[in-house]
């Protein structure tokens, strides 16, 4: 049996060729399996036909941009996403969160930093052995269910899409049903390196996925000065 195959494996995708091949050989040497793609249509064939625990984004390429690539990939797919960007701002940051990526990391960056936000990305998925407050395992809101143990949400029996922050997210509230959690609460739920500005866009996400109308939520209710807390309505 191939020893590399309880690797965890990552999908580096960058059009820079020279920078490509640096994180493949940094991440390879440092206990993951890695695969390359140029642009975005060649990380779809590569999706199309293996499995990745991560990947690697770069945002400016040629083309399909990565934040229109994980925005399109997030209908369909929950695998994680670290993006590296060299836009700076604020409003870049939060449009990558809006698209659905799990962190980010500005370029130039220190290749050390990247591994432990990817090792940190891939500690998030697994359960926690021992949780603070221990969720109860199936919660119900309206026609949604969610699955604390799986980290499945359904709506009417079908599956519906979560990053790792929203399912999360939706563990702290299982563990605290009908209770308001503070913003700084929920960024320790949803792992390093969120922000309290973070946490409402990932909540706005949520929303758009388990509300009849978003913009005046039945189920995730806000909490005016002091955070949100999710109900069954």
């Amino acid at each position: 049996m191939d020893a590399s195959a309880d690797k965890p494996h990552i999908l580096v995708v960058d059009d820079d060729t020279r920078l490509r091949e640096l994180l493949k050989s940094f991440l390879s040497k440092n206990g993951f399996r890695v695969t390359a793609a140029g642009h975005a249509a060649e990380a779809r064939q590569r999706l199309e036909a293996l499995d990745f625990d991560l990947i690697v984004l770069d945002v400016m390429m040629p083309g399909e941009t990565g934040l229109a690539f994980a925005a399109q990939l997030r209908r369909t797919d929950n695998v994680p996403i670290l993006m590296l960007t060299a836009m700076g701002e604020a409003k870049d940051r939060i449009a990558g969160l809006e698209a659905g990526v799990d962190d980010y990391l500005g370029k130039p960056f220190e290749p050390r930093e990247l591994l432990l936000r990817i090792q940190s990305i891939l500690r998030r998925r697994q359960p926690s052995a021992a949780p603070e407050v221990e969720p109860q395992r199936l919660i119900a809101f309206g026609p949604m269910q969610f699955d604390a143990d799986l980290g499945e949400l359904t709506h009417k029996g079908k599956r519906v899409s979560l990053t790792d922050a929203e399912v999360a997210l939706l563990r702290a509230f299982a563990g605290r049903m009908g209770e308001v959690l503070s913003r700084d609460t929920l960024c320790k739920s949803v792992g390093s390196g969120v922000n309290e500005r973070a946490i409402d866009v990932q909540v706005t996400r949520l929303r758009r996925k388990i509300e009849p109308d978003p913009s005046f939520p039945r189920y995730l209710r806000t909490v005016r000065g002091q955070g949100y807390r999710l109900v069954d309505a």
